[in-house]
């Protein structure tokens, strides 16, 4: 094999953040998505710190910024009632004591962050129409077999590939992802639509009896975002099925007024029955490896996903920039090894705030709310600071390189 180039599987925010990263350290990149076209669907994304960490090992952090809205809180409201739990205060203590800013994005706008880099680096090639059904790998390299049954041929692969991946069937053989029985409705509203009472500068999230309502500002202000989502025991995968409003409504008649208001703003709604998968400690097969969702697929609670697959990008670009091609197969082991137990605290954690912070009812709400409601802002951040203070990834990003920038 005569070709020094690196494959990645999948032209989603992990394939590309990858992409830009390996080029960066002057790697040759080949980028094969299954679609026609490059884009992402879908609205609102929240990007805590530890994703600014990554923009910035990335070479995009000002790029990132400029298409943000900086929020000032996180607030947890309580569905039934109509009071506030308590809030997170996202101003300068914030950002002093995790290194950066928390914002949030529309998903478009962050591909497209990481697709005019990779557009403009002479390093990338990005080929659409090229969905990969699988791999093949000997000593010299590996090959990616394309729908089509044609191969295309590498170093190694990166399974960037999603919760459906090819790459992961084929090297775990662990079946479909797990079904949550949580049923997601996401639409877009324009700003002016939403009610001003309502109009924070905050990612709320309005939390009731199996279902929980998530609003934010985005594009500069001109729209909200809104995420609903039912505990309704759904028993099938279904991705961005188009529904009428009282159906997003049957599962939100049990909750405030000042609530329910939100839905009856917005008519697009479409629906998502929401999937993950048990950690596993193994996403490597030789010269092939995962990344993001492939690797590690998570409930949205956490506001992880994108970020998480973010970091995977910074673990690799930083370990194949320093070994390049020499002791390959240990160089993914490696990265492997960097990020599993980070990425399944993240897991299953999602799992559990959807359960426990975001679901519950009677005295467990209850209990919820008051010791929520008890924390200051400091005892906040030493709750977070795990997930936003730090990428686990020290080696590529020092916390103290972090924390001693002007922000």
């Amino acid at each position: 094999m005569t070709t020094d180039r690196i494959l990645i599987a999948g032209g989603g925010i992990g394939g590309l953040a990858t992409a830009i990263g390996l080029a960066q350290k002057g790697l040759d990149v080949l980028v094969l998505e299954k679609a026609s076209q490059l884009g992402e669907i879908g609205a609102g994304i929240q990007l805590g710190p530890n994703a600014f960490h990554a923009f910035d090992y990335l070479g995009v952090g000002e790029t990132a910024r400029q298409m943000a809205v900086y929020i000032d809180n996180l607030r947890l409201m309580d569905a039934l009632t109509g009071v506030e739990i308590t809030r997170i205060p996202l101003g300068d203590a914030f950002r002093a004591r995790m290194g950066n800013p928390y914002a949030v994005v529309h998903r478009g706008d962050l591909h497209g962050v990481f697709l005019k880099a990779c557009q403009a680096h002479p390093k990338v090639e990005l080929r659409t129409s090229s969905g990969v059904e699988g791999y093949e790998q000997d000593d010299t390299g590996v090959r990616a077999v394309l729908a089509d049954g044609s191969r295309v041929e590498g170093r190694i692969l990166i399974g960037a590939d999603g919760l459906w991946s090819n790459i992961r069937k084929q090297m775990l053989q662990d079946g479909p992802p797990r079904v949550s029985g949580h049923t997601t409705y996401r639409s877009v509203i324009p700003t002016e639509e939403m009610p001003e009472d309502l109009r924070w500068n905050a990612a709320t999230l309005w939390a009731g009896p199996k279902c929980h309502i998530v609003h934010y500002p985005l594009q500069g202000w001109k729209t909200f975002n809104l995420v609903v989502t039912y505990h309704n025991d759904a028993p099938e995968p279904v991705a961005g099925k188009p529904v009428s409003r009282d159906e997003v409504r049957r599962g939100f008649e049990h909750v405030a007024p000042v609530a329910q208001q939100i839905i009856d703003k917005a008519d697009d709604w479409k629906l998502w029955v929401l999937c993950d998968r048990d950690p596993v400690m193994n996403w490597t097969d030789g010269k092939v490896a995962l990344l993001g969702d492939a690797a590690h697929p998570m409930l949205q609670y956490f506001a992880q996903g994108a970020c998480m697959a973010m970091e995977d990008a910074v673990s690799l670009s930083h370990l194949m920039g320093v070994r390049g091609f020499d002791g390959i197969e240990q160089t993914l082991v490696d990265y492997q090894n960097s990020r599993r137990l980070r990425a399944a605290r993240v897991q299953l954690q999602s799992r559990e705030i959807g359960q426990h912070v975001y679901h519950p009812a009677g005295a467990h709400a209850e209990l919820r709310n008051a010791v929520m409601s008890a924390r200051s802002p400091e005892e906040w951040y030493d709750q977070i600071d795990w997930l936003y203070g730090s990428t686990g990834l020290e080696g590529a990003v020092s916390a103290e390189t972090r924390k001693a920038k002007k922000i």
